[in-house]
């Protein structure tokens, strides 16, 4: 069953030329989800499956050397649909963390990848502002880097 995605939400979306078996093995280890998913901020820790934490680092907040690190638990590992994670901003004070849902989708000879950072209604006082804040921090580069790495030359396949 997919996890239920609030109305408060920042997406993103890319279709790539594969089937959703080949695109899920890019969320199957910590170095292959590093690859794409580690640019813009550092993985520092992924442990796939239901229970596994998520870590980021995505240096310091608003150009202070205070941290700004995210982590939570895996909760939904559903090879080649969906992966959900909490992501909590440590330090920040969330009631409950926003969550990191990517799904796949076959469509047309090949796989739409969503990415969905929602919650936000759990998450604070303040939610429709702590939407507008991520959503302007998000933009497609995960998903084209992960399109190039499918699409590209097989590498050790």
């Amino acid at each position: 069953m997919a996890t239920p995605i609030g109305p408060l939400n920042v997406r993103r979306s890319a279709w790539i030329a594969a089937p959703p078996e080949r695109v899920w093995r890019e969320f199957e280890s910590f170095e292959r989800m590093k690859a794409w998913f580690g640019t813009g901020h550092t993985l520092t820790r992924y442990e796939p499956r239901v229970g596994g934490i998520v870590e980021t680092d995505a240096g310091g907040h608003q150009g202070s050397d205070t941290p700004l690190v995210f982590s939570g638990r895996v909760l939904v590992f559903d090879p080649p649909s969906e992966l959900t994670f909490e992501q909590d901003w440590i330090g920040h004070g969330w009631h409950a963390p926003p969550l990191i849902t990517f799904r796949l989708t076959p469509h047309d000879g090949g796989t739409v990848v969503e990415l969905f950072h929602h919650g936000f209604e759990a998450a604070s006082s303040t939610p429709g502002g702590d939407l507008n804040g991520f959503e302007s921090g998000w933009d497609n580069h995960h998903l084209t880097k992960l399109a190039a790495i499918v699409e590209g030359p097989a590498v050790g396949e």
